[in-house]
């Protein structure tokens, strides 16, 4: 295996078939893995009008090329499928060790489709692809799931959902290796509706380079970038990614209290230096990771993965909740009912404001941290609030009761820990993004606050249009290699050209791989555009358009989404209504799907 393994696993539950067929060569070259090729997939298999929770919706699981390599962060791998939260098309990925290894059992793409009688699990070992009968497992926890399938690292690796999942929350994540999580959109409750509890992998093959004496150069180039990074090196091993709390909250970036403000008087309790100080019990790697960034933190309650900062940002500063222990309680009780902590920590948020605004009645107010865990139950099992509508995410329990202003979200996609009214690039970045509000599709964080690779104003909105394009473009690339972001932010993209053609024995270019990105941005919104979305739908909340923020060193601003937005249509190449011309598709190769 030399980057592709060149097999599809197909999986139709319904019928039970399991099918191995030859993965497109021509394809895995334009698309190269991961999240670019499971959108050219789901192109093919998930046409205009499918509901997203039944049979005929599919779950496409990619790995890249970079996958199982060894080469620094080559551990993740993708879910594509169509949204139940938004209807958008939908990737989502994750790290850990569950990627390495299916990568390790021959397969580019496992294909599931269809829906089980009864709950099932799909096993993949050296002996073969077997379905097998799950109903003992249905109910159970993500951490009981996972132990009692064998989870057992660079052996053994346990994917499933949790009761969320089960219950068809449309905030429901796919879990792997007990606290990894493909969160966001929705995946789990479409793992749900096709009654697949788990899918447990072992694998023996290995991604060897064809060129190992150039492969084995590049690792050691790319370490020593990593090492040169402060962030990479220092602020990430040592604090996490909630290193950058204080910062955000210090230029007035930091969603407060459902976004009505954008400053938090609680953050540096909440920071990366508090959880440092107080809950860390020790940082851990994910496979074939030099950076360690993730936490594993201690509370009276438990112990476990997390929280990362868009977690506690979610159930801290989003609610109004600055105690720490009890947003670590809430992150891994989401990782254990297996649901998306900044959908549900923002669709909280948006309840509570409902509550003090009188919309709603309970008890469910800003700062109320005692009814945070219990609301999150309530979530996955679709009981109380998750009954009453909130387990569909906070657009849909909004609109229902005639406020959906407050729910602050774009495309029906939870808005994650930044307030755009304070770094002007995030929001168009927000309003474009292709599953709906994300800042893995290009995060302005880095040339808006980071200063990486330069610092420009965040709060300037001309010209930003080009640079979120280029990152959106990048991150693109980065998911279908697929690798973790963290590492692009200290490694150019000169040097995943040099890795891809040493993994492949095939010669690429930056450009190569920076224009399979933009074919992968412009395909997905063209399946976006086949489902009947807009630039209408280029938008954000009115709060963020309308109100500005009222003090601290964003005050006075609101996000100047308008011409951010015709800029950024002429500069993708798109007409004035967002839709990509022809000659763009055909130079992206694309003008055979329309």
């Amino acid at each position: 295996m030399h980057g592709w393994s060149g097999k599809i696993l197909d999986i139709n539950l319904e019928t039970g078939a399991i099918e191995t067929r030859p993965l497109d060569q021509k394809m895995a070259r334009l698309f190269l893995g991961g999240r670019g090729l499971g959108a050219r997939l789901l192109w093919d298999l998930v046409g205009p009008g499918v509901d997203p929770l039944s049979m005929e919706n599919a779950l496409i699981f990619t790995a890249g090329p970079f996958t199982a390599s060894g080469i620094q962060t080559s551990n993740r791998f993708s879910v594509t499928t169509k949204s139940p939260l938004t209807g958008t098309i939908l990737d989502a990925n994750s790290g850990g060790w569950w990627g390495m290894q299916f990568k390790r059992t021959g397969y580019d793409v496992m294909i599931v489709r269809g829906k089980a009688k009864n709950p099932v699990m799909i096993e993949i070992t050296p002996k073969g692809v077997e379905l097998k009968n799950a109903q003992n497992l249905w109910g159970k926890s993500v951490s009981q799931t996972t132990q009692a399938l064998g989870q057992n690292n660079n052996k053994r690796n346990v994917l499933c959902i949790g009761p969320a999942g089960e219950n068809l929350s449309l905030m429901a994540a796919i879990m792997n290796d007990g606290e990894r999580a493909l969160a966001r959109g929705g995946p789990g409750a479409v793992m749900g509706s096709k009654n697949l509890k788990a899918i447990v992998v072992e694998g023996k093959e290995r991604n060897k380079p064809a060129d190992k004496d150039q492969f084995k150069f590049m690792l050691y180039e790319t370490g020593k970038l990593l090492k040169a990074s402060p962030l990479t090196s220092q602020a990430l091993p040592e604090f996490g990614t909630s290193v950058v709390m204080n910062l955000v909250n210090a230029i007035g970036a930091l969603p407060t209290r459902n976004f009505q403000q954008s400053q938090f008087e609680g953050a540096e309790a909440i920071s990366g230096e508090a959880i440092t100080e107080q809950i860390l019990v020790k940082n851990q790697a994910c496979w074939a990771c030099p950076i360690a960034c993730t936490r594993i933190t201690k509370t009276e309650k438990g112990e476990g993965e997390g929280p990362e900062y868009e977690s506690v940002w979610s159930f801290g500063a989003q609610c109004g909740i600055d105690n720490l222990e009890t947003i670590a309680d809430a992150n891994r009780l989401c990782n254990d009912l297996g649901l998306d902590t900044i959908s549900v920590g923002n669709a909280i948020g948006c309840a509570m404001e409902m509550t003090e605004r009188g919309v709603i009645e309970g008890g469910l107010r800003f700062g109320r941290a005692d009814l945070l865990l219990d609301t999150i139950q309530n979530i996955a099992y679709r009981q109380g609030l998750g009954a009453a509508g909130l387990s569909d995410g906070s657009y849909r329990f909004a609109e229902a009761r005639g406020v959906p202003e407050l729910s602050m979200s774009v495309k029906k996609l939870e808005i994650p820990a930044y307030d755009p009214r304070g770094m002007q690039g995030q929001g168009l970045l927000f309003a474009t993004s292709n599953r709906g509000a994300c800042h893995m599709r290009g995060n302005m964080l880095g040339p808006e606050v980071l200063a990486l690779p330069r610092l420009i104003d965040r709060l300037a909105y001309q010209g930003k249009a080009g640079i979120v394009s280029v990152h959106q473009d990048a991150a693109a690339m980065i998911d279908s290699l697929v690798i973790c972001k963290f590492t692009n932010m200290a490694v150019a993209e000169d040097f995943f050209a040099r890795i891809l053609s040493a993994i492949t024995g095939e010669a690429f270019t930056a450009d190569d791989l920076m224009k399979a990105g933009e074919r992968t941005w412009n395909l997905e919104r063209l399946y976006n555009l086949r489902e009947g979305f807009t630039a209408a739908d280029d938008t954000l909340p009115k709060r963020l358009l309308d109100v500005e923020v009222a003090e601290g060193p964003s005050a006075g601003y609101t996000v100047n989404l308008a011409p951010m937005l015709e800029e950024y249509y002429s500069f993708r190449g798109w007409d004035k209504n967002g839709v990509p011309t022809p000659e763009k598709l055909q130079e992206l190769e694309l003008d055979d799907l329309v």
